[in-house]
């Protein structure tokens, strides 16, 4: 769901990008004033009319890709700049030129960003990416809850454990209210294994830690059994009920708590949040950010390099994207959108002082900064590793007390990169 709820997100503005970009084309604008920028971001299109409206010198043009990461290893075209998902890789992030020159007193500056945020895109203490959004793994229940976790900004595994166990209600064997189900959520298996320390990142292919994978597994097995009694009766309730959206499932009173990152919670209907709370998911004071935090690059190709960088320069200040969340709002982009495209900014000021005005829910939420840890640097084609081979082996991990009896999360990779080469 979450993935489909992607493709609608990127997708729906793709009429409005087919009108800007024909209207650019058919401009007479010389190669070195017009900024040609590859994303995976619908959103850059309106970014991009607002650019255009207030510039006279430069323009931008997007052009749209569902991996730009991907469309740049082909090396058959070279935009100006990228603003995208996995952007991070050694091999990707080599494609860009160095933005340390924008560094200065009358640039960016590092303190704006989130210093956990900007480390990804450092080659060498040289600045080759900076961050421009990212989501948050979060815990939604209801506000009328009689037992709120205890702490105001995180909630961590044990406790929704804890807090679960006596909430659940059957009848005739049948679950008909149940406090968590991991079993609900694909990503939520993901997450869990992140919070034990999987560690999943670029190597050759992929490297991962089998331990802390099988440590998270056996959890969750003892959770299900623990919590919920079996696999089967959980599998059962799902069935029943989870075609629902998880938000419904909570109102209604048939689960007590949910996962759904913060991009999906915050996208929500405002009536449909109005009865719910939420604390960010995390362990050991650590909340993992989505792997699809966005990066922003300028090509060391670009033939439109001054165009490029005053597009930088005024993409990443505080008024520039309080205007982006302004008309956001105006224009109901918010209904489909979250924040920055489609994120929290990685600009602190942003996110920690613009963003509440926008999304009260956040006032006395905000994740603490201290706690925000990065994904590892992963291959360009991780969402497809992570779909086809990985989550389908946590599922079925899970749902097995012997590991033998279960193809290995090895064999499963390398055999998916031999069929794919």
């Amino acid at each position: 769901m979450k993935y489909l709820h992607r493709f609608f997100r990127h997708t729906l503005p793709l009429i409005i990008q087919a009108a800007v970009f024909l209207c650019l084309v058919s401009c007479p604008f010389g190669s070195s004033d017009r900024v040609v920028i590859w994303t995976d971001q619908s959103e850059m299109a309106f970014y991009a009319e607002y650019f255009n409206a207030r510039e006279d010198k430069y323009k931008a043009e997007i052009r749209y890709f569902e991996s730009p990461a991907l469309k740049l290893s082909e090396g058959a075209e070279n935009p100006d700049i990228v603003i995208a998902s996995w952007l991070k890789s050694a091999s990707t992030k080599a494609t860009f030129k160095t933005l340390d020159n924008l560094f200065s007193k009358d640039g960016l500056n590092n303190s704006s960003f989130y210093p956990k945020l900007l480390s990804p895109g450092t080659i060498d203490n040289h600045q080759y990416l900076l961050p421009v959004s990212f989501n948050i793994p979060a815990i939604i229940f209801a506000r009328n809850f009689n037992q709120p976790p205890s702490n105001p900004f995180t909630i961590e595994l044990e406790e929704i454990k804890n807090y679960t166990k006596g909430f659940n209600a059957e009848t005739g064997g049948i679950f008909t209210k149940i406090g968590f189900s991991p079993l609900s959520s694909d990503e939520f298996l993901f997450i869990t294994a992140t919070l034990f320390g999987a560690g999943f990142r670029e190597a050759s292919p992929i490297a991962w830690d089998p331990l802390a994978i099988e440590q998270a597994v056996s959890w969750i097995q003892h959770w299900i059994t623990e919590a919920n009694t079996s696999i089967q009766m959980e599998d059962d309730f799902v069935f029943k009920y989870f075609y629902n959206p998880p938000d419904k499932l909570v109102n209604s009173g048939h689960v007590l708590y949910v996962y759904m990152d913060s991009s999906r919670f915050f996208t929500l209907p405002e009536e449909r949040r109005a009865n719910l709370d939420f604390r960010w998911l995390a362990a050991n004071e650590m909340i993992p950010l989505d792997e699809w935090t966005v990066y922003y690059g300028i090509h060391k190709k670009t033939k439109a390099r001054k165009a490029a960088e005053a597009f930088t320069k005024w993409f990443f200040t505080p008024e520039t994207q309080r205007q982006f969340l302004e008309e956001n709002k105006n224009k109901r982009l918010n209904e489909i959108s979250f924040g920055i495209a489609g994120g929290f900014s990685a600009m602190k000021t942003v996110t920690e002082q613009i963003y509440p005005q926008f999304y009260h829910d956040l006032l006395g939420h905000m994740p603490p900064e201290s706690s925000l840890s990065p994904s590892n640097v992963l291959p360009r084609n991780w969402m497809t590793i992570k779909e086809r081979v990985i989550l389908p082996y946590l599922r079925e991990r899970i749902r097995h007390t012997n590991r033998d009896e279960v193809r290995s999360l090895e064999r499963r990779i390398s055999d998916w990169y031999r069929l794919n080469r």
